[in-house]
């Protein structure tokens, strides 16, 4: 993102019209026995009534690294943590595991470059296939000098705590400058993996790649212009056609032509994170700002592929500049769609960090709270999405300082992270 107060992306998504139920990955090995995870089961817990909000540092956190996301397979009661220097922790019980499931840099040839955690390169993303289970595939998104890239690996065939690290690029997409790279990969309920990307860095998106669907876009500044920036884009990694590592969804909206066809929503500057709302299909996204205005746009289910957020021409609800005629606020017609929340820079929001709804059973009062943050502000607010209403209430700035994610379990439930190695659990009561 643009300040040194760190990183910001966003990918993942849920088009709830996908009718495709996927079930083996491809390469994973669909035609031979493979063996099954075998994963410990979710975490108990006692339903807790209430709707006091507060967070409970989880037992063992990472003193050295800064922790970008914590996610877990489906029904798997592992917490899996991503560092932005290249390494993948598991905590079970709450307790560290001293050995890496995954890291990055030990893996020959694949160019990853990380940074420290005031600047935004490393590995940002990672997501289970719905099927891990039984193919063991996961997938992540890591940052080289020159790229961003989606790579598809597996756990180990004897030991549920190491992955293989044997793997292969799926999608891997130029980027001229360190910054803006987005990250957030996300499978939707769709079968389909999600992935979010910046706007490629630099400030004020000078190639135009918020808008360019494709390389001879008008839109484009240059022949250097890459139309898979500023988006998220949707693949079906259970396929391979058209010499592509994946295969094409047929809603997505240039499937047939007229754009690149991995294009699913247009105009973001930096969706550092975005989610689902697993009980509806709702996509939230959290996009940061040029210098005015932070955001979140809700995008119904059934009402995503397709989508112009606005970016280059408008920051928020404001004309931004790099296309005219603009008219403050009208970005709620003409083909764009605007965000339900916006923060201005002058309240110390400057790095939104998207969260997600919650739909754990430990706290069913706050069941449907949607809870968002942002890393320089560190204050966190809560809110509950219907017929188009966002309502939000702050909760203060009393939490902890750096926030990089908000993100659920398997189960539903919430954490924080922080980008001085600290995982929290949201919790709520009386």
């Amino acid at each position: 993102m643009r300040y040194a107060a760190f990183l910001l992306v966003v990918v993942a998504g849920c088009d709830c019209n996908g009718n495709n139920s996927k079930t083996d990955g491809a390469g994973s090995g669909s035609d031979t026995t493979v063996p099954t995870v075998d994963a410990p089961p979710l975490p108990a817990c006692s339903p807790r009534n209430g709707t006091n909000i507060s967070v409970r540092q989880v037992g063992s956190t990472i003193t050295n690294g800064s922790i970008l996301l914590v996610t877990s397979p489906p029904n798997d009661g592992r917490l899996f943590a991503v560092l932005q220097d290249g390494r993948i922790m598991v905590l079970e019980n709450e307790q560290l595991k001293s050995t890496p499931f995954f890291d990055l840099n030990a893996v020959s040839g694949t160019g990853f470059v990380a940074d420290t955690p005031q600047a935004e390169r490393g590995l940002l993303g990672l997501a289970f296939h719905p099927s891990y289970a039984t193919n063991r595939e996961f997938y992540i998104f890591y940052t080289t000098g020159t790229a961003n890239v989606v790579a598809r690996y597996h756990q180990s065939a004897t030991d549920p705590n190491v992955a293989d690290p044997a793997g292969e690029v799926i999608l891997s997409i130029p980027d001229f400058a360190g910054n803006h790279n987005g990250g957030m990969i996300e499978f939707g309920s769709d079968g389909y993996l999600y992935i979010g990307t910046g706007d490629g860095g630099n400030a004020g998106d000078p190639r135009r790649n918020g808008q360019a669907i494709d390389r001879t876009s008008s839109s484009c500044t240059s022949t250097s212009c890459e139309p898979l920036l500023g988006k998220i884009l949707r693949i079906d990694v259970n396929t391979a056609s058209g010499g592509k590592m994946y295969g094409i969804p047929a809603g997505n909206p240039f499937a047939a032509g007229g754009g690149e066809p991995e294009i699913f929503i247009i105009g973001l500057r930096n969706p550092w994170r975005w989610s689902f709302d697993r009980e509806t299909g709702d996509m939230y996204i959290g996009d940061v700002g040029q210098g005015v205005i932070e955001e979140v746009t809700v995008l119904p289910a059934g009402q995503q592929a397709g989508k112009n957020l606005g970016w280059s021409k408008y920051e928020g609800t404001r004309c931004y500049g790099n296309y005219q005629p603009c008219v403050d606020g009208e970005n709620n017609s003409n083909g764009f769609t605007g965000p339900q929340y916006t923060r201005p820079h002058s309240d110390n929001w400057l790095a939104i960090i998207g969260g997600q709804v919650y739909r754990g059973n430990c706290f069913p009062d706050i069941k449907g709270t949607y809870f968002t943050t942002d890393n320089t502000a560190h204050e966190l607010v809560k809110a509950t999405y219907s017929g188009g209403n966002f309502n939000a209430q702050s909760l203060g700035t009393t939490w902890p300082n750096g926030p990089a994610s908000l993100h659920a379990d398997a189960r539903g439930e919430l954490y924080l992270t922080t980008t001085n190695g600290r995982i929290y659990q949201i919790e709520a009561g009386p």
